[in-house]
Formats: C-alpha cells, sequence, structure tokens
C-alpha cells in the first residue's frame, strides 16, 4: 500500500502544478492577504512592544494551513468524485486508504511550501526574528496536527458538497468566517465579544493561530493571548481532539461516488 500510496500523492502533486490558476491561488492569496494586513497595521504595535506585522506574520501560517489542507482537500475529493475519478480507481486495486494517503501527501507538501512562503514575507518584509531550535520542534508537531486536522475536516466536509464547480465557494466560507473569530486577522482576541471567544475555543484555528504565535514571538507577547498563557497544552489537546473527530467524520461519511449512501 506504500507505493500504491505514494505513487498517488506523485499523481496528485503533478495534477496540482499542472494547474496555474491553482498554484497562483494557494500560495499567493495568503501571502497577499499577510502583505496587505502588515501593510496597513504593520506600524502598530501591541502593549508587549511587538509589531503588528509580526504578529499577522505567526498568526497567517494557521490560515495558511487550514486554506491549503482544508480547501485543497475538500474541493479535490468533490472534484473526483463528480467526474468519476473516484469511481474509477474504485475498480482498481487501489484502497480507500492509499488514495486519501495520497491526497494527504499533496496536502502536507502545499502546506509545507505556503509556510515556507509566509515565513519569508515575514522575516523579509516585516523583520520577524526566526525561532531557535526548541521552538522549531514545537512548530514542528502544530504544524503537523494542524494539518492532519484540517485535511480529515476537509475530506469529511467534501461529503456536503453537491456540486463540484461550487466547492471553493462552500468551503472557503467556514475558512474565513474562523479567520476573523480565532485571532488571525483581528489580534488581540479580547476584542472579540465573550461569546465569540468561546464559540471560537472550540475550532482548532484558535488554537493553531495561538501556538504558532508562541513559536514567532517573543515570550512577552502571551500577555495579548487570552489568559496571559501560550497554554501548549491545550493546544495539543484541542488539535489531537479534532483529529479523532475528524477521522471518525471521514470514516462514516467517505464514499466512492455521489450515488453512495
Amino acid at each position: 500500500m506504500t507505493t500504491m500510496s505514494l505513487s498517488r500523492g506523485h499523481v496528485e502533486l503533478l495534477q496540482f502544478l499542472r494547474d496555474r490558476t491553482a498554484v497562483v491561488f494557494t500560495f499567493f492569496f495568503p501571502a497577499m492577504l499577510l502583505l496587505l494586513f502588515g501593510t496597513i497595521f504593520g506600524d502598530e504595535y501591541t502593549d508587549s512592544g511587538i509589531s503588528a506585522s509580526q504578529v499577522f506574520t505567526a498568526s497567517m501560517v494557521a490560515y495558511g494551513i487550514l486554506n491549503t489542507a482544508f480547501v485543497t482537500m475538500g474541493s479535490g475529493l468533490a472534484m473526483d468524485r463528480e467526474d468519476g475519478t473516484l469511481k474509477r480507481l474504485r475498480g482498481t486495486p487501489m484502497p480507500a486508504s492509499a488514495y486519501l494517503i495520497g491526497k494527504a501527501l499533496l496536502v502536507l507538501v502545499l502546506s509545507v511550501a505556503e509556510a515556507a512562503v509566509l515565513i519569508l514575507v515575514g522575516v523579509l518584509i516585516f523583520d520577524m526574528p526566526l525561532p531557535d531550535a526548541s521552538h522549531w520542534v514545537t512548530f514542528s508537531w502544530i504544524f503537523l496536527l494542524s494539518v492532519i486536522c484540517c485535511s480529515l475536516l476537509g475530506v469529511a466536509v467534501s461529503a456536503l458538497v453537491k456540486n463540484a464547480r461550487n466547492a471553493g465557494a462552500i468551503l472557503n466560507v467556514p475558512v474565513v468566517a474562523l479567520q476573523f473569530v480565532s485571532g488571525v486577522f483581528i489580534q488581540p482576541m479580547s476584542q472579540l465579544p465573550d461569546w465569540l471567544e468561546k464559540f471560537a475555543s472550540l475550532f482548532p484555528v484558535r488554537w493553531m493561530a495561538q501556538g504558532f504565535r508562541y513559536v514567532f514571538l517573543p515570550d512577552e507577547a502571551k500577555s495579548q493571548e487570552i489568559g496571559g498563557s501560550w497554554d501548549l497544552g491545550r493546544v495539543a489537546m484541542v488539535l489531537g481532539v479534532w483529529c479523532v473527530i475528524g477521522l471518525v467524520l471521514c470514516l462514516v461519511t467517505f464514499r466512492w461516488s455521489s450515488r453512495d449512501r
């Protein structure tokens, strides 16, 4: 199965790279938003003396992962289901797990590239310092858990997409909404109503963004977080729980064709 998974991942990557529109939108849209927000609010400083542009850079890594993993996985599955790709693969020796792993490999590669672009923009344009080695270890597990849970949720939500042409619009609604309430586009989160803070805390994006801010911002920046702490234990717990939820939803909702029940 490993060989089939790697082979499918290679095919998925080639197909993606041939779609220039998808490449441009996936990699440059989050970077464009970072440049926009960073330029507009770049001269503002938090109470801890950190520039707003650096805070946006750290937070936008979470947006890049959500946009890449959730939307790419969800829309890709919806398209493969509608054009008959999944139906044809069902008649081959390839199991569903190998197909999904191949998709996951594509998402992982794209997420790594997306994060690299955003970090590069932050370092070169907004003078964001790179973290030390111990923080890169933290970055690794937060990054992997984020990619896994967003990918699994993308697979699950794809079952709700009835028309692949509308997949991008449908999947981007929760993506955009969660960015505004999860501390990505609005910082600090204390500016939001209490009920909205509690609502956002139920979803992984808030914890993804908080974890990446820990990685890239100095320790005094934690004063801007809810509770005045990075709370990495809860970051790991929430992301882990959403990985389990996403896996269960995938097992329940995955189907090879739109006619399957």
